[in-house]
């Protein structure tokens, strides 16, 4: 059994920002699978399925973005106790990464990211896999630009990278379903737009 939380804000006015990448992508991936979210018994929608023999549930909190762990602990609490957190995938985005770039990694810090800090904090442990989606511009952003810009809505340019981006969002997720960790980020810890440069230095 396998949980895949996508971290975004609930509501109309943020569903095509910067910050929504994570619900935007389980949104996607939903759909391909063709199974539907429902509100749970908690801040959460969640949905279920099984592929290749590999059960899984989606979760997308509606607690805001600060406060994403509590959804995983109730679910944790309502349905289904994940034993190991390695079981665990956060897809999230990163404005240290340009726009196109995924980095999966299997633990570590929460590199500033408030909706990770919170999942580390109410999982109590940081041993849990993460998928960043890179939604930067290259730019160096001063500390006071950082809320205004995720909360922003992507342009119509990005939006239509992201069209073309889902399908390997799309696979990456599959490939966590049912291959080993190690395969998924040799996979795709890479860049899939190449007119966009690799970043030089990403936070731990």
């Amino acid at each position: 059994m396998k949980l895949i939380a996508g971290l975004g804000n609930p509501g109309t006015q943020y569903a095509l920002t910067r910050h929504n990448i994570g619900f935007i992508i389980l949104d996607y991936f939903a759909d391909f699978l063709k199974i539907n979210f429902k509100p749970g018994k908690g801040d959460f929608y969640f949905a279920q399925g099984k592929f290749r023999n590999e059960d899984f549930f989606l979760l997308k909190p509606v607690t805001f973005m600060n406060n994403s762990g509590l959804a995983l602990e109730q679910f944790s609490e309502n349905y289904v106790q994940i034993e190991n957190t390695n079981d665990i995938l956060v897809v999230h985005d990163d404005f240290h990464l340009p726009l196109g770039t995924i980095r999966v990694r299997t633990n570590g810090s929460d590199a500033g990211h408030n909706g990770v800090a919170s999942v580390i904090y109410h999982l109590n442990s940081d041993e849990f896999a993460r998928m960043r989606a890179g939604i930067g511009k290259n730019e160096v952003l001063r500390k006071d630009e950082y809320v205004e810009f995720v909360l922003t809505n992507f342009t119509d340019d990005e939006t239509g990278k992201i069209k073309e981006l889902l399908p390997v969002y799309r696979d990456c997720l599959l490939s966590f379903l049912t291959d080993d960790i190690k395969i998924t980020m040799n996979k795709f810890n890479k860049n899939f737009l190449p007119d966009e440069p690799e970043p030089e230095n990403e936070p731990d």
